[in-house]
């Protein structure tokens, strides 16, 4: 890496958006990895769930020191307390091979088990087993576990005080109101952003309790959608971006074969985001709108003081958009509990495929120029669609 990482010079925006997924998101810090290292930087991150815990340390630091922080949060809260840690990967390191593939079920069976009976540190405990079986005590104590330990790790890994400086990085992090059902966003250009903010994007039942912020209680945003892709699309003032869009399941996939399959297959389906249907829907909202600006060019001075044509103003667009999407694809041996399986080695697994996807994805340095004015909208995709085989899928307008 040359430098200090920078947003890309052709665009207004470049951002990173980044879905919910669990042990999971180990993959989006390989991809910011990634992109440090080609010295291309976000000045805006959005987030759902574990993506928001990872705008959190993005944000909040400096942008020598993200990656070198991300990969302190990630081994810290995939640290084994009480059974000894598997054979270590060093950072960077390759990790294929480092089990075989056969073991791997019975491996990663261990580590979501014991996610599941022992928590993760400096994350989420269980809460203690006669506590289920008391009374409701409030929003705050009806969950499985208990995230009270995350707070301490944001503030470990995360300045906040950086975090609220929306001039250096535009933040913003998707949750659900629980009382009203309302989807909506904690966005720093709007409000100062507590560790709060982050653990409510996180808070997915009934696993994890509700978080109280400002009198009212807030639940993961991936109940309602799994992305911010629309939120940052959408954005005022609409301006040149480029998007990169870092998914964590796959809405294609295998026919499941059996129950375990289908489980998977379900969860997999179930928190795909519907990317390519936002990015279809958004293509064609940005055809009209750039018609309605190229209508607009016609309307002679004097007519253009008017309100109709305020109003019409305020809905043309004539921003230019490029959307980058990756996806992780699982590995053969990987099942339902993917999404809480936070062994070590698997993390390090999950970091080296980002980096992989991210490098091949920067191999096309075309894929980042900036669309013309006659296709304003553009998305690349890489696809693996077979084993040692990619594919790249390019939509335009």
């Amino acid at each position: 890496m040359s430098g200090v990482p920078a947003p890309h010079p052709d665009y207004a925006v470049t951002a990173l958006v980044l879905q919910g997924g669990g042990a999971l998101g180990a993959y989006q810090a390989g991809v910011y990895q990634g992109l440090a290292e080609a010295g291309i930087a976000p000045n805006w991150v959005a987030g759902i769930s574990i993506g928001s815990l990872n705008s959190a340390v993005i944000a909040g630091n400096p942008p020598e020191r993200r990656v070198e922080q991300l990969r302190a949060f990630w081994e810290f809260i995939c640290r084994q307390p009480w059974w000894p840690s598997l054979p270590a990967v060093p950072a960077g390191a390759a990790v294929a091979g480092a089990i075989p593939d056969v073991w791997r079920p019975l491996v990663d069976c261990f580590d979501a088990a014991r996610a599941v009976l022992e928590g993760q540190n400096g994350f989420f405990v269980p809460r203690p087993w006669y506590a289920l079986c008391q009374p409701a005590g409030g929003p705050h104590t009806a969950s499985v576990y208990d995230t009270g330990p995350l707070r301490a790790t944001l503030e470990r890994f995360a300045d906040f005080e950086r975090i609220n400086r929306p001039d250096e990085m535009r933040v913003a992090v998707g949750a659900v109101n629980v009382r009203t059902g309302n989807f909506l966003y904690f966005d720093n250009k709007r409000q100062t952003l507590r560790p709060e903010h982050f653990m409510a994007s996180g808070a997915l039942p009934p696993g994890f309790p509700a978080v109280e912020i400002d009198g009212e209680f807030y639940w993961d945003g991936g109940l309602v959608s799994n992305t911010p892709l629309q939120y940052v699309l959408g954005a005022r003032p609409r301006e040149d971006a480029l998007i990169f869009q870092i998914d964590l399941w796959s809405a294609v996939g295998e026919l499941p074969k059996d129950l375990l399959q289908v489980a998977v297959r379900q969860k997999d389906i179930q928190f795909s985001s519907r990317t390519r249907m936002v990015t279809d829907t958004m293509v064609e909202e940005q055809h009209y709108r750039r018609l309605l600006h190229q209508a607009m060019e016609l309307v002679p001075e004097e007519k253009r003081h008017t309100e109709w044509y305020r109003r019409a103003a305020e809905l043309a667009c004539a921003a230019r958009r490029n959307v980058i999407h990756l996806i992780y694809r699982d590995k053969p041996y990987e099942s339902y509990a993917k999404d809480y399986q936070f062994g070590a080695l698997t993390m390090h697994e999950h970091w080296s495929s980002g980096l992989a996807d991210m490098k091949a994805t920067l191999q096309h340095p075309e894929w980042l120029d900036k669309p013309g004015e006659s296709r304003p909208f553009v998305t690349h995709d890489l696809h693996r669609t077979r084993p040692n085989e990619a594919a790249v899928k390019d939509q335009q307008v």
